[in-house]
């Protein structure tokens, strides 16, 4: 998963770099396709491969977790 994320991104930073710097009749394609791979593809298959396994409870705040915290810079003074 990890190398078809950086393939992907390659492919996309290439499509919008190419349609930068060359002057070719499709070059607003190539940028467009780049920036909606970016987007489309690269960015969720990123979270989704960072998040994978994780549990969202441990991130969100919730009366548990803020009590946690508040419980752990009491401990620290």
């Amino acid at each position: 998963m990890k190398y078809i994320i950086w393939i992907l991104f390659i492919a996309s930073l290439g499509s919008i770099l190419s349609g930068y710097f060359f002057d070719l009749e499709y070059s607003q394609k190539l940028i467009g396709f780049g920036v909606a791979g970016l987007f489309l593809l690269v960015f969720p298959l990123f979270s989704y491969y960072r998040w994978k396994g994780k549990d969202v409870k441990d991130y969100m705040l919730t009366k548990e977790n803020l009590d946690k915290m508040r419980e752990f810079n009491d401990s620290k003074d």
